[in-house]
């Protein structure tokens, strides 16, 4: 029996899907709810499953091609065994024609690039990296499924051997590589001119002092993993810093919507988390009411998610308020850009030792810097100083969070 693979069902925010990946190639066995193909949409990856077991008969749509919700992608052969023989299929399909892959759509399309003698194949990130660093796709062994070359196979080439540019171009090599955007890095570029050509965009600055925060995370730290089976982390005492502030200053976690400004009684808290295909923005819902745990918790899933490829819409949509954390790359000093229909976000940067004066002593201390960039429409300059000030106060006084103050 045919069954069609079809699109999922697309949500509203989600026009259409781009497939970056096919997993199989037709006359391959197929598992029930083994991931048979990866769609690149504006802001996740969705993976669709095969519907029973049976032999993948035919590709109905390539790589790089847009499909819509419910278009039919491919054909399983529901119950049948893949033969190693290719041609043994047509002495048992009643109708090759249709069962069989057509020539005018091979299994290896364009976007998967052959590599070396052709036995292998390089996947459309592998392809990317390849271009992007000038490594030769010859010189890099496959581990992926059949011999293919994914991204981390081209990662661990340049480690060992560098590129082929570095080893083997002169220093007058002026080549260049074109190589087109992912839908999601294009849909980040499009937010990023929104939010710059819609925004008055504004950007205050603080410092913070973390050394009672570093004593208190040093002191609980074995006894707070022991407890919750996660590390405490410096993120967590941010997002609860600014989860009460924002109670205080509640312009700061509004939206807009169009001339109206939308307040929310709840703070649902996006974390930004760089992923290879761009930056995404996983939501902590109703972060006022998380404990430090729970915080904790929630950021570690959601980058293994991200990590994994895992981050559903779900887990994207909406917030009230961003957090984006530069530190953890070097940054010691940013303007991030607001989130709309968000008004603010808060930057966060490196730590670094910098000598301050206390009590006319002059002490090394921790410090970080810290930024808020704001819809200067909605958000005045003094509420977003006085919410700086706010989370500057709270974080060198941690108790204060404790003791809701």
């Amino acid at each position: 029996m045919s069954l069609e693979v079809k699109v999922p069902v697309l949500p509203e925010s989600v026009s259409d899907a781009t497939i970056a990946a096919w997993h199989k190639k037709p006359g391959d066995a197929v598992k029930r709810d083994e991931n048979l193909v990866d769609l690149e949409t504006d802001k996740v990856v969705l993976e669709v499953p095969a519907p029973a077991d049976g032999v993948l008969r035919e590709i109905v749509r390539n790589e790089g091609d847009t499909v819509v919700g419910q278009e039919v992608i491919a054909i399983i052969e529901a119950g049948a065994v893949a033969d190693s023989k290719p041609d043994s299929a047509k002495d048992t399909d009643q109708d090759a024609g249709k069962n069989e892959a057509k020539p005018s759509k091979p299994a290896a399309p364009a976007a998967e690039t052959k590599a070396g003698s052709g036995e292998a194949t390089l996947s459309p990130a592998a392809t990317r990296a390849a271009a992007q660093h000038g490594v030769d796709p010859a010189n890099v062994d496959g581990t992926g499924r059949g011999g293919r070359i994914i991204k981390e196979d081209v990662k661990r080439a340049m480690d060992k051997g560098g590129s082929a540019a570095d080893s083997a171009a002169p220093s007058s090599d002026r080549s260049e590589r074109r190589v087109p955007m992912t839908r999601m890095r294009s849909r980040i570029a499009e937010r990023m001119m929104e939010s710059k050509n819609s925004i008055a965009m504004l950007t205050s600055f603080n410092e913070i002092n973390l050394s009672a925060v570093s004593k208190m995370r040093k002191q609980h730290r074995d006894a707070f993993e022991k407890a919750h089976d996660v590390r405490l982390g410096f993120m967590s005492f941010f997002v609860k810093a600014a989860a009460e502030a924002l109670k205080r200053y509640p312009v700061v976690n509004a939206s807009t919507e169009g001339n109206d400004i939308l307040y929310h009684d709840y703070a649902d808290i996006s974390i930004a988390v760089s992923t290879e295909r761009g930056l995404v923005t996983p939501v902590l819902r109703d972060a006022d009411t998380m404990s430090f745990a729970e915080v904790e918790q929630a950021i570690g899933e959601y980058a293994r998610k991200a990590r994994d490829g895992g981050l559903t819409l779900d887990d994207l949509q909406g917030g009230t308020f961003t957090i984006t954390n530069g530190g953890v790359f070097g940054s010691l000093f940013s303007t991030p850009i607001v989130n709309p229909p968000q008004s603010a976000i808060l930057g966060m940067h490196t730590i670094k030792e910098r000598p301050i004066v206390e009590n006319g002593q002059v002490v090394a201390a921790p410090m970080m810097y810290i930024a808020l960039s704001y819809d200067h429409r909605i958000v005045d300059g003094k509420e977003a100083v006085s919410f700086l000030v706010d989370i500057k106060n709270q974080l060198e006084n941690p108790e204060r969070m404790l003791l809701g103050l």
